[in-house]
This record gives C-alpha cells, structure tokens and sequence, in this order.
C-alpha cells in the first residue's frame, strides 16, 4: 500500500470499527511501526480538524475513535431519535470519582469511603457503560472488582486515566 493509500485506509478502518480501535491494531492491519500509526493518526486527525468538518478523531490512551464533533450532537441526536441522557446524580459522580482515582476497587471499598449503600449505583453505572467489573479480588468471597470504561473518558472528555485532576492535599 502506497503512503496516498494508508490515510484514507486508515480513515476507512477507523469508520468501520465505530467504537475506539487500537493504535496497534491499526499498525497491523496496515503492516506499519506503532510510531508511524501514530503520526498517520496525528495526520488524519489534523486534516479533519482542517477540514472543519463534522467528525473528528477522539482519542482515548492507545486507542482512537471516529465521532461526530460535540456541536452537532443535537442535530445528531434528533436525527437518530435518540433520548438525551439523565445527567448523573451526585451518588454516581461520587461513586465514578471513587472508581477512577482508585480502580479496580470492590463495591465494599466505594461504600466505605462513602459511607453509603452504593449497590443501585454501581448496577447504574455498569448499565450505562460507565464502569465495568475488572476482574476478582484474592479474598474470601471473591469479591468483584469495577473501574471505569472507555465510555468514561469519552463522556468526561479524557484521553486517559492520568487527565484526571489532582486530587487535594490532605495535609492543607
């Protein structure tokens, strides 16, 4: 394949996946280094954002994602007659903050920082592709262990874990 051929490609791969795809798997398909994935990726996404067009590339960690540019999200909502999600109560954003700065965490451990009964939530949330289970904990019981998904840097507009903000010195 030509270098002409490999941004359009790799536009067509991004397209087709519809979901984050990653950056390695790009560098397979199109029998490249991971680094030269990575500045076609850069590429692409300069001449999207050039373009001023409709779509533009998300990136999430090591993977990237085709999507629509946050203000058409609803005209693109209303064409595809989607519902406007319920914005997240104040349980869900604590017990997300929780996840995302200490996963994989267990259900017991979100309730003990907030002292609360978070079962309801934590289903919420996994049904909503916030949060995931992650896997068990070597104890007793197994206990299941949840951290937050792709959807969740999506949502929140983070590339990776490491843009979330710095959480206040306890010794302040």
């Amino acid at each position: 394949m030509t270098r002409n051929d490999l941004l359009p490609a790799a536009e067509a791969i991004l397209f087709a996946a519809g979901e984050p795809f990653e950056i390695s798997r790009l560098a397979d398909a199109l029998a490249l280094e991971p680094e030269e994935a990575a500045e076609l990726v850069d590429e692409l996404s300069a001449r999207l954002d050039h373009r001023a067009g409709g779509i533009c590339l998300l990136r999430l960690g090591g993977k990237v994602q085709l999507c629509a540019r946050p203000e058409y999200s609803e005209a693109v909502r209303a064409a595809l007659e989607l519902r406007r999600n319920a914005p997240l109560s104040t349980a869900a954003l604590e017990v997300l903050a929780v996840a995302a700065y200490h996963q994989p965490v267990t259900k017991s451990y979100i309730e003990q920082v907030r002292g609360v009964d978070c079962n309801h939530v934590v289903n919420s949330l996994c049904q909503k592709r916030l949060l995931e289970e992650k896997g068990r904990l070597d104890l007793p019981g197994r206990p299941l262990l949840y951290g937050t998904t792709d959807d969740f840097l999506r949502c929140f507009g983070f590339e990776s874990l490491e843009d979330l903000p710095a959480l206040p010195d306890d010794n302040a």
